[in-house]
């Protein structure tokens, strides 16, 4: 085997990868130059993925009540659980909570099973908390969940307007296409409206700093702009749209002062939106992850149906995907409510078609439980048996205290998954070891609905299958063998396009029955392939001249109302706590922690908040809040900022028990849903702030396992072994028996610096007289050279690793700016002072820093910036 082009298993970009075998070992994975999505680009994530591929924290085997056990025995009492809870309390105690993780040919087995053989809608996807308020506003404007442009479309848009997406840190890779766009076109202009300051802005010509749940006030406002400027494509309207008027009524009785941003402002958006013909608008979760995201959703769709700025090249609103395979798991009906290819599950002629096609007992006829609602079954008894594939909402769901609570209480969980090291699989009372990425075989599909392969290049350990095999090998013990008699992923690809050819006899968007008689090796050969594909129609974008798939064939404009956050603020609970990702780290991190450089950016945990609101509550930079809601509490490294608004607060959602002491951050956020779409509010929860009382704080590295005890922790992976970021309320009595229990090295030996009156401890454990571990403790969090000292792991000097700053031969990189080439802000600063740079572009031609993925380049640019001004002052 030399090379095995594959696609990226993170976000919905979907960008082509080719992996080679590595001559050192192991696997190299670079970007696939003609893959249309990424055409050879990776952002950080990517490009570390051959970092992932070890076996630690893997599941081989199968586990029934924590011990190991055979498949045979797990599937046997898997089908006859939810066979007893079937027979017992009928289809609908059960469920399926699956993932965007799952292949195409995996999601539609799993749709398979339960909607038409157990005969539930039971099934819903973690795509509900990032994707669902999206399907629902394409549904009531266009009739069905379509995405009506293509990439191509933000290199061609003269305006592309950025909405509740941070894209240079969760969608990498079109933000370069973007950043080269501009650079090739300097007239191109994009806006980005965020309640944030982030690298996003560094490519904007506008930030509209939006209050929160200000966006459909915001759209109504330019929807009344346009018809006052007479930019309506009145012809397109007339043939094309239903709902005009009343939406155009109910905008301009909107009061534009909620948005938070001055008139002036306003007034400028508007007029660049309005004189703009080719434009774009990207939105994704600050829009979605709402308690009126579907609304959101439809005031932006409002503005380009009365202007006809949709399918056209350069133009259309753009729904960009938060999961690699989020539109593979919409098109299969992995949603609660819907069917397999964009059938309508409350659609009785639908319902039919598929119950035949299927040969399944019997269709449901009402929607199931959504995410937020089956969970809360599933404690309150409702659900019986739960499966649960590839998906943490011990962490990632609402309210995720009590959604530990409702797993420990449901009658039997299980979880499929690669690991069993997840705060949801310790709760399960079995688990299914599930193959990999690299290992997996089927499809998946990005957000410009281009199907792609994920092909295997690496062998499986023995143990781990293929989840469509495992959902099979259920499905034939509840008496269905023979319609879940599959051959491999191929033929249940065959399957699914031959049911999408029906869904398109019923006039769905959906279609890729051209794809029906594909051989195996053709399957296997399968290039990029945007849908739809018949044998009339190969791609391409929708509605340009109408052609939507309501009943009418009219696109639906609908008359909008902007509704605030579902949790109001108070006294008690003041800042408004705004959640996301961070630039290098994945989900609940399952996979991007075990490279040791994705760490380095950001290694822990960590609360945004303006000076002036630190200020008052006492918080210092580098200290620990205490950040409370009604329902839980988290602990958080501080961060001042005037990135966020006086008020408001930001904190990313990826750390786990697995990986911190307390900052499971959607255990705050509330279950408050859009009524539309069933998506979770993320974004405006109301919280607390507060000082946490801490008697000292650490920072610990090892060559080894970490094992902290502390009030708050955090810990992340290194070249050599752990870190840890360390503080309690409680100062040990004795600092080297401390650092032998922390490092689980009873035996070693302890070279220490203790100084009792200044509350100072440096302790360095020596094996055979090799430094294994090193803990710095300090009543104020620990100034020490962290990249430096995690290198030093393994040297006979305790001395210099005690000291914690590196001597002159030996320059500390400092903290992680470039996690493509792992470059440090120190040796970037060196080489602007030294070699004079005064561009990105010369950073990158020294030091490599921001050619890759470009996510750093606003950080090289603001220290750029910081380094011209001593020198301007001078």
């Amino acid at each position: 085997m030399t090379e095995v082009r594959t696609t990226c298993p993170y976000c919905g970009v979907g960008c082509g990868v080719i992996a080679k075998p590595a001559a050192s070992g192991g696997w190299s994975v670079h970007g696939d130059p003609s893959h249309p999505a990424n055409l050879g680009r990776l952002c950080s994530k990517g490009s570390a993925l051959a970092e992932t591929l070890g076996l630690e924290d893997r599941l081989l085997t199968p586990r029934v009540g924590g011990a190991p056990t055979g498949w045979n025995a797990a599937l046997d009492l898997v089908a006859s659980r939810f066979r007893d809870a079937i027979d017992q309390h009928g289809p609908d105690s059960v469920g399926f909570y699956v993932s965007g993780q799952l292949l195409t040919e995996d999601y539609y087995v799993a749709n398979k099973l339960m909607k038409g053989f157990i005969g539930s809608a039971n099934i819903d996807t973690n795509s509900r908390l990032c994707m669902s308020s999206s399907v629902a506003g394409h549904k009531r404007a266009f009739g069905t969940d379509t995405v009506p442009g293509q990439y191509m479309d933000l290199e061609e848009a003269d305006l592309v307007v950025l909405v509740g997406s941070n894209l240079a840190w969760c969608h990498p890779v079109l933000y370069q296409r973007i950043v080269a766009a501009k650079k090739a076109r300097p007239f191109m202009k994009v806006v980005n409206i965020d309640p944030r300051r982030t690298a996003t802005c560094d490519i904007a010509d506008l930030h509209l700093q939006i209050a929160p749940a200000g966006d459909v006030a915001l759209f109504n406002g330019l929807l009344a702009w346009i018809a006052e400027k007479g930019a309506v494509d009145a012809a397109y309207v007339a043939r094309h749209v239903e709902g005009f008027e009343v939406a155009l009524s109910a905008a301009r009785s909107e009061d534009l002062s909620v948005t938070g941003l001055p008139p002036q402002l306003l007034r400028e958006f508007f007029d660049l939106w309005v004189r703009t013909e080719k434009t774009v608008t990207v939105f994704s979760q600050g829009v979605n992850q709402s308690s009126s995201g579907t609304d959101k959703v439809n005031a932006i769709l409002n503005c380009h149906l009365a202007t006809g700025r949709i399918g056209r090249p350069g133009m259309g609103p753009f729904s960009v995907t938060g999961q690699p395979n989020a539109m593979g798991g919409r098109e299969v009906g992995g949603l609660a409510n819907m069917l397999a290819c964009h059938l309508d599950l409350e659609n009785s002629e639908h319902r039919a078609a598929v119950r035949d096609f299927w040969n399944a007992p019997a269709i449901p006829s009402v929607p199931g439980l959504k995410a937020v609602d089956m969970f809360r079954a599933a404690g309150e008894g409702g659900i019986k048996a739960l499966w649960i594939i590839h998906t943490n909402p011990a962490v990632s769901m609402p309210e995720a205290d009590a959604v530990c609570t409702a797993i420990e209480a449901c009658e039997f969980v299980v979880v499929s998954d690669v690991t069993a090291a997840t705060d949801t699989a310790r709760r399960a009372d079995v688990v299914l070891p599930a193959m990999a990425w690299g290992e997996k075989d089927g499809t998946v599909t990005n957000s410009e609905r281009c199907i792609s392969r994920q092909r295997p290049f690496a062998t499986a350990p023995d143990g781990p299958r293929a989840d469509w095999r495992i959902l099979c090998d259920v499905a034939g013990r509840l008496g269905w063998a023979a319609q879940f008699d599959y051959d491999g992923p191929a033929e249940i690809f065959r399957e699914y396009a031959a049911l999408s050819g029906i869904a398109g006899r019923f006039g769905r968007d959906f279609d890729i029955s051209g794809l029906v008689d594909l051989s195996t090796a053709e399957y296997d050969a399968l290039a990029p392939t945007v849908w739809p594909l018949t044998t009339v129609r190969a791609g391409g974008r929708f509605f340009a001249d109408g052609g939507f798939f309501t009943e009418s064939g009219r696109g639906q404009m609908l008359p909008l109302k902007r509704r605030g956050p579902a949790a109001d603020t108070t006294a008690a609970f003041p800042f408004r706590f705004n959640t996301g990702r961070v630039r290098d780290h994945w989900h609940t991190m399952t996979r991007t922690a075990k490279s040791p450089r994705l760490s380095q950016h950001m290694g822990e945990p960590y609360l945004e908040i303006h000076p002036e609101d630190a200020a008052v509550l006492g918080l210092q930079p580098a200290t620990i809040a205490e950040v409370t809601s009604p329902l839980g509490r988290a602990l958080l490294r501080v961060v001042t900022t005037d990135r966020v608004r006086p008020g408001e607060v930001f904190a990313p959602m990826h750390w786990t028990s697995e990986s911190a002491s307390q900052a499971r951050i959607d255990a705050l956020v509330p279950s408050e849903v859009d009524p539309i779409s069933g998506q979770p509010e993320s974004k405006a929860a109301a919280v607390s702030v507060a000082p946490f009382s801490a008697a000292w704080y650490g920072f610990a590295v090892a060559g080894g396992e970490i094992r902290p005890r502390t009030a708050y922790w955090a810990k992340a992976r290194t070249k050599t072994g752990w870190r840890a970021e360390l503080a309690d309320a409680a100062v040990p009595q004795d600092w080297e028996q401390f650092a032998r229990d922390l490092f689980d090295r009873s035996d070693a030996d302890a070279v220490s610096v203790i100084d009792a009156h200044r509350g100072v401890a440096r302790v360095a454990l020596l094996d055979s007289g090799r430094v294994v571990a090193t803990l710095y403790a300090a009543p104020d969090p620990v100034a020490v050279a962290r990249a430096h000292i995690t290198g030093r792991i393994g040297e006979s000097d305790a001395g210099t690793v005690l000291a914690g700053r590196p001597g002159a031969d030996r320059p500390d990189p400092g903290a992680t700016v470039c996690a493509c080439f792992d470059v440090g802000v120190n040796t970037i600063l060196s080489a602007i002072r030294t070699g004079g740079l005064t561009s990105v572009e010369e950073i990158g031609a020294v030091l490599q820093a921001g050619t890759s993925c470009g996510s750093c380049r606003p950080e090289l640019a603001a220290l750029l910036a910081n380094a011209a001004a001593p020198r301007a002052a001078e």
